[in-house]
C-alpha cells in the first residue's frame, strides 16, 4: 500500500499539529494495520504537558499514543495467523527477545523493548502502523476494535490483579479511580474478589466506580478511608489493597487497612518517584509488597475476558473525539480530568 498518512504531532510542549507522512511498509514479520481507535492515557498527557516522564524526555517532534486497535489491511511474507481485514488489538511493546528476561518469561521487564509513545519511540496517533504480527492479537467478532483499544489499559489492571494473586471470596481496595485504578477494579471482580473499595477525591470517578459495581466509593475530601474500610470489614481489614495513584499518603493507608498478611500492590508513579512508608506497620503485620510494570502475556486472556462478558470495558470510557480534534481532547483530558475519566480518539 503506497500513500501518504496523516499524523499528529507534538512540535513542543503543549503544542499539536497535524503532517502528512509515507504509509509505512509492512516488513516480512508485520502486519499494516489501520488505526480506527487509539486510548488517550495518562502517560500521553503527561508528556504532552510536561515534556518528560522521569528520565524519558520528548524530543519533538514525536507521536503520541499507544492504545490501539485496528483492521489489518497488509501482511508480510512470513505471517500466516494475520490476513487483511482482521481487527486486532496492537499490543504497543516488543521485546528483544533475548534476553534474560525475556527468555524467562517477564519480556516487560526487557531492557531493550521498543514501546509505542515512549521517547524517543513515536506512537501511533496517526492513520496507519506497522507492527510485528505476533503482537496484532485478534479480535473475537463480538469485540470492537473500541474495545481493542482498550484491552492495553485493562491488561495494566489484569497484571495487577495477578500481582496481587487474587482470589475468589477476598476484599480488596483500589486507590485511584482514573482509567488504570478502574480497570484494576473490573479485573479484581473477574478474579472472584467479592468486595471491592476504591477511593478518589474526583465525584465524578466516584460515580464511575459506583456503576462499575465497587463495593463503596469513598471520596476522601469528604471521609476517612481507612475508617471507613475498617468498620464495614468488621476491623478486619482487606486481603488486597493497590494503588494506581502514585500517592505517598494512599499506600501508608493502604498500609493500614489491610489485614496481617495481607498484599500491597504498586501500581502508580509517585512525582518524585520516591516516598515515605510506614514500614514497621507493615513488618508488624508482615504484608507482602508487589509493584507492577506494564503487562506480560495478558493480551489473550484479557481479550478472552471482555469477549466472553465477564468484563465490559466500554464502560470506562466517559469521552469520544475524533481525530481532528486530538489536540482538544488532549487540552481537556487535562483542563477538564474532573470530568473527562477516560477519552478515546476515533482515528477515521
Amino acid at each position: 500500500m503506497t500513500g501518504d498518512m496523516k499524523v499528529a504531532i507534538m512540535d513542543r510542549i503543549g503544542k499539536l499539529s497535524f503532517a502528512s507522512r509515507p504509509i509505512p511498509v509492512a516488513e516480512r514479520d508485520e502486519a499494516l494495520v489501520k488505526l480506527e481507535y487509539v486510548g488517550v492515557c495518562g502517560s500521553d498527557l503527561h508528556y504532552f504537558e510536561y515534556g518528560r516522564i522521569g528520565d524519558f524526555i520528548v524530543e519533538p517532534p514525536f507521536v503520541l499514543g499507544h492504545e490501539a486497535g485496528g483492521v489489518v489491511v497488509e501482511v508480510g511474507e512470513n505471517v500466516k495467523a494475520l490476513k487483511p481485514g482482521d481487527r486486532v488489538a496492537l499490543e504497543p511493546g516488543l521485546p528483544c527477545g533475548h534476553c534474560e528476561f525475556c527468555k524467562t518469561g517477564k519480556y516487560n521487564l526487557c531492557p531493550d523493548v521498543i514501546f509505542f509513545a515512549t521517547p524517543p519511540i513515536d506512537g501511533v496517533f496517526q492513520e496507519y502502523v506497522a507492527h510485528k504480527a505476533d503482537f496484532c492479537f485478534k479480535l473475537p467478532e463480538n469485540v470492537s476494535t473500541l474495545e481493542g483499544a482498550l484491552i492495553e489499559p485493562l491488561s495494566v489492571g489484569i497484571h495487577a490483579a495477578k500481582q496481587a494473586e487474587a482470589e475468589l471470596g477476598q476484599s480488596a481496595v483500589v486507590f485511584g479511580a482514573g482509567c488504570i485504578g478502574l480497570a484494576t477494579l473490573l479485573a479484581l471482580q473477574a478474579r472472584g474478589v467479592t468486595r471491592v473499595f476504591i477511593a478518589d477525591s474526583m465525584p465524578k470517578r466516584l460515580e464511575k466506580a459506583f456503576e462499575l459495581g465497587a463495593a463503596d466509593a469513598i471520596n476522601f475530601t469528604e471521609r476517612n478511608t481507612v475508617d471507613e474500610v475498617l468498620k464495614a470489614t468488621g476491623g478486619r481489614g482487606v486481603d488486597i489493597a493497590i494503588d494506581t495513584s502514585g500517592s505517598e499518603v494512599a499506600v501508608n493507608q493502604a498500609i493500614r487497612l489491610v489485614r496481617k498478611a495481607g498484599t500491597v500492590v504498586f501500581v502508580g508513579y509517585s512525582a518524585s518517584g520516591k516516598m515515605n512508608l510506614d514500614i514497621s506497620a507493615a513488618t508488624n503485620s508482615e504484608l507482602k509488597f508487589n509493584t507492577v510494570f506494564r503487562y506480560r502475556h495478558s493480551y489473550p486472556s484479557t481479550i478472552d475476558a471482555v469477549a466472553s462478558g465477564r468484563i465490559d470495558v466500554k464502560k470506562i470510557v466517559t469521552n469520544t473525539f475524533d481525530f481532528d480534534d486530538l489536540p482538544r481532547a488532549l487540552e481537556e483530558s487535562i483542563s477538564k480530568k474532573a470530568e473527562i475519566v477516560k477519552s478515546v480518539i476515533k482515528m477515521s
